[in-house]
């Protein structure tokens, strides 16, 4: 677990700038393959960085369709998550109008 400079840009396309530290777990593993896999997680999730890192050396190897099919696995609760988060905040939504006053 360590530190990361964040940088920013003004507007998005301006000059960089140091937005300031953030915390990074990073992971390496050897797998009995001898590859060398690397995960990097924002925050203190020791466990995610760990499965990252093995799920790098997994990909490293030639691809199986068990591999295959627990990424497109991961991959499709990754999209559920994302609509239903994306439902959540569809439903807070709110629609603003304004009326425009005629002083001439």
């Amino acid at each position: 677990v360590g530190l990361v400079m964040a940088r920013g840009r003004a507007g998005g396309t301006g000059t960089a700038f140091n937005l300031g530290e953030v915390t990074v777990t990073r992971c390496a593993v050897r797998s009995s393959g001898d590859r060398i896999g690397i995960g990097w997680v924002q925050g203190r999730r020791l466990e995610r960085a760990r499965l990252i890192a093995r799920l790098d050396a997994l990909l490293q190897s030639a691809p199986s369709k068990a591999v295959d099919a627990a990424v497109t696995e991961l991959e499709a609760a990754r999209a559920e998550r994302q609509a239903a988060t994306a439902r959540k905040a569809g439903a807070t939504r709110v629609e603003f109008f304004t009326l425009v006053r005629g002083e001439d």
